[in-house]
């Protein structure tokens, strides 16, 4: 078996990889060949392994190579995040649409040559829901919620996940869009997400650092950690047409917290002076964009696959703490806790 991962350098995209790898198999078969693209190297683990082939450059760039390509199965993660999207709108057309439209007519023009119809996973988001004044946004969005995107970053993975539907309508691929929560804890340095505080109140006060919240302590969100986004990403994978139920898009299973649970787990799994490293000072852009998001949402489909969330926001913090305590360099060192 052949995999493609875009966005493999990343943090899902490399976490998933290695899940994979560690696995040997996907969907019964045994995997061979795992290709990696993004616009920087793997971690050097991965790059260890004989199974990998890693490929640098812009998506855009190597999707024409792909188009005499054959995969059995692709991940597709690669994308430009929530922040980036709203302060550079050509940035986002070309890296989260444009890239896309790519990636499925490469795989459109090796199934139209005799290739093997490959099955893909793409990541959508949890950003695809929005309030509307046609259409009011409930507390928790549902699988059947129609999605009206406040920001360019869930247009576009909406555009996505009906560009897939209808390649997969139309037999070029059997295309699943999985509805990825805000994944938290996140290792390493913030980056351009709107969402990006999520996982820094908590990765810099267990560094030792102080870290700013944007937002109000009441703010909701839905969660998952890395794991059980893994899990769920194969799952979507492994699932017969059947069992994915249609061809829309599935939300993954979510934690519905408030930023003031979040911190009451900090507290009571790393102590009240690590808690007080966060300060709160608000920021109206990163403020409004969030106010434009679900404040928690339900996963009816993925429970049907077996897929659930944390129980609890501790249950989160512990795992981003195992993870940093297994893979040292993944993630700083855990300072917080010395």
């Amino acid at each position: 078996m052949k995999l493609l991962i875009t966005g493999g350098g990343g943090f899902v995209g490399a976490r998933l990889a290695r899940t994979l790898l560690a696995r040997g198999t996907l969907a019964g078969e045994r995997i061979e060949r795992i290709v990696l693209t993004d616009i920087a190297p793997p971690p050097a683990d991965l790059l260890a392994d004989a199974r990998v082939e890693a490929r640098t450059g812009p998506l855009l760039t190597q999707t024409d190579a792909l188009r005499t390509e054959s995969f059995d199965g692709l991940f597709h993660l690669a994308s430009a995040v929530s922040g980036e999207c709203e302060a550079d709108f050509d940035l986002g057309l070309r890296s989260n649409l444009d890239s896309t439209r790519a990636l499925l007519d490469a795989v459109r023009a090796n199934v139209g040559a005799g290739g093997k119809v490959p099955r893909l996973v793409f990541s959508s988001s949890v950003a695809v829901f929005g309030p509307d004044a046609a259409v009011p946004l409930p507390k928790v969005v549902a699988d059947d919620t129609l999605p009206a995107p406040q920001t360019s970053y869930g247009t576009q993975k909406l555009i996505c996940e009906h560009l897939i539907a209808d390649y997969t309508r139309k037999g070029y691929i059997d295309g699943r869009a999985a509805r990825l929560m805000t994944v938290t804890v996140r290792p390493g340095r913030p980056n351009g997400a709107a969402s990006s505080f999520f996982s820094g109140i908590i990765r810099e006060p267990l560094a030792g650092v102080e870290s700013v919240c944007p937002v109000s302590p009441d703010v909701s969100h839905p969660m998952s950690s890395p794991a059980r986004t893994i899990d769920g990403l194969i799952a979507v994978y492994e699932a017969s047409r059947d069992q994915f139920q249609g061809r829309l898009g599935m939300n993954l299973p979510a934690l519905n917290v408030r930023v003031s649970d979040m911190l009451d787990a900090l507290e009571q799994v790393a102590g009240p002076a690590v808690r007080k490293l966060v300060r709160f000072e608000r920021d109206e852009r990163i403020a409004g964009i969030v106010a434009n998001w679900p404040s928690g949402a339900s996963a009816a489909r993925a429970a049907r696959l077996g897929l659930k969330p944390h129980e609890n926001f501790a249950e989160i913090v512990q795992q981003y703490i195992d993870d940093c305590k297994a893979l040292p360099t993944a993630a700083q060192t855990l300072k917080g806790l010395q």
